[in-house]
């Protein structure tokens, strides 16, 4: 399986909520997560950001992704993914009581890869814009 493939099976798995336990197989055990936003300031390996993903869908049930662009760069061993991330915060589990709030907040994956397998991934994320949208800020 390429580079390309191992990347888009990753951020499928961890888009629809499947947590470490289906993301691991895609990523170094050690895989080192980045983001520049106060919502994941703590979140350091990309374990803990599978995770994450897979608590947000509590409070948003029905968040679901919309993939705009997925693209490989052999050269530097990347592959980016951008997409809309929607959802109604209906379900408990949300820093507040539900509010009926709907998002669609863009973000970028930026998957590094070493030794055939995801070693780090970064994520460009507004969270506050996301936030403010669900009532969260």
């Amino acid at each position: 399986m390429g580079m390309t493939d191992i990347a888009q099976s990753f951020f499928e798995a961890c888009e629809t909520g499947k947590g470490w336990d289906e993301c691991a197989q895609h990523c170094n055990t050690d895989a080192s997560f980045s983001c520049q936003s106060g919502a994941l300031a703590e979140t350091h390996t990309l374990e803990a950001y599978t995770e994450w993903m897979k608590g947000l869908l509590t409070p948003i049930p029905d968040g679901r992704y919309e993939l705009k662009g997925f693209a490989a760069d052999e050269d530097r061993s990347i592959v980016l993914a951008f997409a809309v991330f929607h959802g109604t915060q209906s379900g408990p589990g949300g820093p507040v009581e539900p509010t009926g709030a709907q998002v669609a907040s863009d973000y970028v994956y930026a998957m590094e890869f070493a030794g055939g397998k995801i070693a780090h991934m970064t994520k460009i994320w507004n969270d506050g814009h996301a936030l403010a949208q669900l009532g969260w800020a």
